[in-house]
């Protein structure tokens, strides 16, 4: 069975595991004191500066703390560079520089002019450090001796702090994989709507985690379609949950391992019902592993949009006769405006329950105030689907456990599918600190690309 919830006292008081960002940016901050112990900690040098640093440039990719530590070193450049400015023209003008009435505007003056100068240059995420070392640099002044020196040890602080940021990243910290586990991932996640394309740099993080061999089950509320269109050269190696948990599907044998049906009354039942309400609809069968749709009523123009985008697709078998079986239909399906699809659910809620069905209604991706209302049977369901796989895989795997990766409000950008698929990685390979003690398992010590 699939634990989807914990008790009270679990839920209060769950603390999440340790991160490899957390731990590498603690070990960067060490290190950076370290250096400077080392130095001698002279009064001239700031550690602070370079922990600081560490701790920003340190990010989930290596490729982040490299962009991360080019925008601080060019915000600090510029910053410095401005600061070392003023600090050389301000004692020509004793009687500005020891008065705080005009010394402090020419401070806010030589903070606008660090903050344009990284806007001009197109560095405009840089424009705010520039500002805070600028003020760094001048803010001790009357009581600054060296001013090329108080500027160098500025960069040299930043440079400090993102050399061991980088070269701390470079390692993976100690890992083991985690094979007995299978990790739920919805398809909605990973890209906008059923008609978008999934981005290419999520499609290559998560083929990556493939073929690392973590175990992972797409789960699509649409038929495999959606997915099969995409996917490529993507090595699936655990089954689809598809159509909302209605059905299993084998993309690599390109086989329905199993799928819930409505029952043969239930279906003759509905159909008589959205006949008499005058309500097109269409059927969605599965028949000796093919996906084959058919279209009930005259086709209003919501459902020829939708017909038109779908019957493309060369994994979608649209047919234009009557000639399924009843046990065949796994769920039907009304295209409307969305007033129309809530009133139909509404006419048939009374009977749904008696008929053993379930009703979903979705926005209907390319179709501007358009839903989609489906008819499941009732135990046809994502989380009924994952019980059936898992019971599935124990066959073979009796110790494997499911996990269950979602966000929270769905496909908002390219980066939060990135985002997810890295806490997948993380959870698939977590930090280990003693890993090495343990002989059994198999430690993976590769340096991050």
């Amino acid at each position: 069975m699939i634990h989807r919830s914990m008790d009270c006292f679990k839920k209060r008081f769950y603390f999440p595991p340790l991160g490899q960002r957390i731990i590498k940016t603690s070990i960067a901050v060490f290190l950076c004191l370290v250096f400077y112990r080392l130095r001698g900690y002279r009064g001239e040098t700031m550690p602070a500066e370079a922990a600081i640093t560490a701790i920003i440039c340190m990010q989930p990719y290596v490729q982040d703390t490299k962009e991360y530590a080019i925008n601080r070193l060019s915000g600090t450049l510029i910053g410095a560079f401005w600061g070392f400015v003023f600090l050389l023209i301000i004692p020509l003008f004793p009687a500005i520089g020891k008065n705080p009435v005009t010394l402090y505007p020419l401070m806010g003056l030589g903070t606008l002019i660090s903050l344009y100068s990284a806007v001009a240059i197109r560095k405009p995420d840089t424009s705010s450090l520039a500002a805070i070392v600028f003020v760094c640099v001048v803010i001790a002044y009357p009581d600054i001796e060296q001013p090329l020196d108080q500027a160098f040890h500025r960069v040299l602080d930043v440079m400090v702090g993102t050399a061991i940021a980088i070269g701390v990243n470079l390692f993976h910290l100690p890992r083991i994989k985690q094979h007995d586990k299978v990790f739920f991932v919805r398809t909605k996640d990973l890209a906008p709507d059923q008609l978008s394309q999934i981005p290419s740099s999520v499609l290559f993080r998560l083929n990556y985690l493939f073929s690392d061999g973590a175990k992972i089950c797409l789960m699509s509320e649409h038929a495999p379609a959606f997915f099969m269109s995409q996917i490529g050269a993507v090595n699936l190696n655990v089954p689809m949950i598809v159509m909302d948990g209605a059905g299993i599907y084998d993309a690599v044998e390109n086989t329905y391992v199993s799928t819930v049906n409505i029952a043969p009354d239930s279906s003759r039942w509905l159909m008589k019902r959205l006949d008499a309400l005058d309500i097109p609809y269409f059927i969605y069968t599965v028949h000796k592993n093919r996906n084959c749709i058919y279209h009930r009523g005259r086709m209003n123009e919501p459902e020829s949009v939708v017909y038109r985008h779908m019957k493309r697709s060369p994994y979608r078998q649209y047919l234009d006769d009557d000639h399924f079986a009843l046990e065949d239909i796994v769920y039907i399906k009304v295209v409307a405006a969305d007033d129309k699809a809530t009133k139909t659910e509404r006419a048939l809620q009374p009977s749904l329950a008696r008929r053993n069905l379930r009703t979903v209604i979705r926005p209907q991706a390319g179709l501007e105030n358009g839903s989609s209302l489906y008819f499941y049977a009732a135990n046809a369901d994502m989380a009924h689907a994952e019980d059936r796989l898992m019971r599935l895989l124990h066959k073979n795997e009796p110790e494997l456990q499911a996990v269950e990766l979602f966000s929270e409000n769905g496909y908002q950008s390219e980066h939060d599918a990135i985002h997810l698929l890295h806490a997948l990685g993380n959870s698939y390979e977590p930090f280990r600190p003693f890993a090495w003690l343990d002989p059994k398992k198999k430690i993976d010590r590769r340096l991050l690309r």
